[in-house]
């Protein structure tokens, strides 16, 4: 078993960025990927997992760390392709990927939208349009705190805050936890901080959730934005 960091680049503004989806290779050899990236992101993401060796065909199995834009976009294009995947994530979650349920980030941007001064209220609406028009799809599979996938290879932490669903991996045999938004690495790649605080749902829980994480003591930390931290 091992975990492959993937490096996605891509261009906003003029300005390369990274995004770090996880992808967990199983003892069986199957694969599972831990979020999809923004919408039309499948590619990018197929491409940096060929580029590591792997065969797409062997993609069983999607977790999703929560719902936000750069982590469910592709979801829907995934399954499209691929549509053996077993699509993973929090019950809480799966209510906003499935579309039964406005999710609480649609509420957030639109409550910001309101308040925001006139001359910012384009940029804000355009966040409001790209959420409402994010595609939904059933979750296959939901799971709570404390749950073990892959045959108890994987546990699931609860790590809410960012989002009030939010989910990261806890991998034992690894030293590894796959902690999606629940943390950035910091520029210098040294210490674990919550990710976008003034975004967080719930800011304190998000700290108090960076503080569970931290005390597992692992030596492997998978952020998905800012990379990796290997103690």
């Amino acid at each position: 078993m091992n975990i492959i960091e993937l490096p996605v680049e891509f261009m906003y503004e003029g300005q390369p960025y990274f995004i770090y989806p996880s992808l967990i290779v199983l003892t069986n050899h199957e694969l599972a990927l831990v979020d999809t990236g923004y919408p039309g992101f499948l590619p990018l993401i197929e491409n940096a997992i060929e580029h590591k060796g792997y065969d797409l065909r062997q993609l069983k199995h999607i977790v999703i760390t929560h719902y936000d834009d750069d982590h469910i976009g592709a979801l829907h294009d995934f399954k499209g392709k691929y549509p053996w995947v077993t699509v993973i994530s929090s019950e809480r979650e799966a209510a906003y990927i499935s579309g039964e349920v406005k999710s609480e980030r649609l509420v957030q941007a639109e409550e910001l939208l309101e308040q925001m001064p006139e001359e910012q209220k384009a940029f804000g609406q355009s966040f409001v349009d790209l959420l409402t028009s994010l595609k939904h799809i059933a979750v296959d599979r939901t799971v709570k705190e404390g749950e073990w996938l892959f045959d108890g290879a994987c546990k699931v932490i609860a790590t809410p805050g960012h989002t009030s669903g939010h989910i990261s991996l806890h991998l034992p045999e690894l030293d590894s936890v796959i902690i999606g938004d629940a943390a950035y690495l910091e520029d210098n790649g040294t210490e674990l901080l919550v990710a976008n605080p003034q975004y967080c749902l719930d800011l304190p829980q998000a700290e108090r959730s960076l503080e569970l994480l931290k005390s597992l003591k692992a030596k492997h930390y998978y952020c998905y934005h800012g990379g990796s931290l290997h103690i």
